[in-house]
């Protein structure tokens, strides 16, 4: 009498089993799946912010490049005959030489770059806050450079190294954007220490510069020199001391 009550009882128990199975089955994937994108995300934050350090470093050099003086080509510059000709007899940087001429200061030759212009409107600069801005809320910068797409920057290197073609339109969704703004004299460094009880430390007095850049990842098919709504916007600041 008994076995005939169990009779069916496996059946139930096999669906039952396939049913938790199914179930477990189901949340692993979906589980795997949301480590996956937050991988990706987490990896594209880690890249964003690279692009945006990279930016820092772009914005020093361009100041330290103005005050040692602006690299120049040196060919086909007929306003500068003259001086061309003693470019290419010191050109070392595949024929490019420094605009070291007291004759052109700087913005168009050697020079301490200053805050004459007015930084544009773009969603890197909208992200700082703490910026001064004057009565019709204009803020002076020495320099704003917008649009540099980072894939096309690194291309020759991922095109050397064979990455996939899919790789190489990701990192060109990366962009990045600079500023600098001249903030005056600063102490530039001290010199040393001596066992001698008549030394003293030296002070230089140098240039500061508030340096920010922006690092942006733009979403999938946005053209080549957008900047506007990133999908991921990363702002960096820092200051840098110069001598001069």
């Amino acid at each position: 009498m008994n076995r005939n009550n169990q009779k069916g009882f496996t059946l139930i128990l096999s669906l039952v089993l396939l049913l938790v199975m199914s179930l477990m089955g189901g949340s692993l994937i979906v589980i795997s799946s949301s480590d996956h994108q937050s991988n990706n995300t987490s990896d594209e934050y880690q890249q964003t912010f690279y692009v945006a350090e990279h930016a820092l470093i772009e914005a020093e050099k361009y100041v330290i490049n103005q005050m040692i003086g602006p690299w120049k080509n040196a060919e086909g510059k007929d306003a500068y005959d003259n001086y061309v000709n003693k470019l290419q007899s010191l050109a070392t940087n595949n024929n490019f030489a420094r605009q070291t001429d007291a004759s052109s200061p700087w913005p168009n030759g050697r020079g301490i770059p200053t805050n004459i212009i007015n930084v544009s409107s773009t969603p890197c600069s909208n992200s700082f806050r703490n910026l001064l801005k004057d009565g019709d809320g204009n803020t002076s910068v020495a320099a704003h450079q917008t649009l540099w797409n980072f894939g096309q920057l690194i291309e020759p290197i991922l095109t050397a190294e064979s990455a996939p073609d899919k790789e190489i339109e990701h990192m060109k969704r990366y962009r990045w954007e600079f500023f600098v703004i001249n903030v005056g004299r600063s102490t530039f460094k001290g010199a040393g220490t001596s066992l001698k009880k008549t030394s003293t430390n030296a002070q230089q007095q140098g240039n500061a510069y508030k340096l920010y850049g922006c690092g942006y990842l733009m979403p999938k098919g946005a053209a080549l020199t957008d900047i506007d709504d990133p999908e991921i916007l990363i702002p960096l600041e820092t200051l840098v001391i110069l001598s001069g």
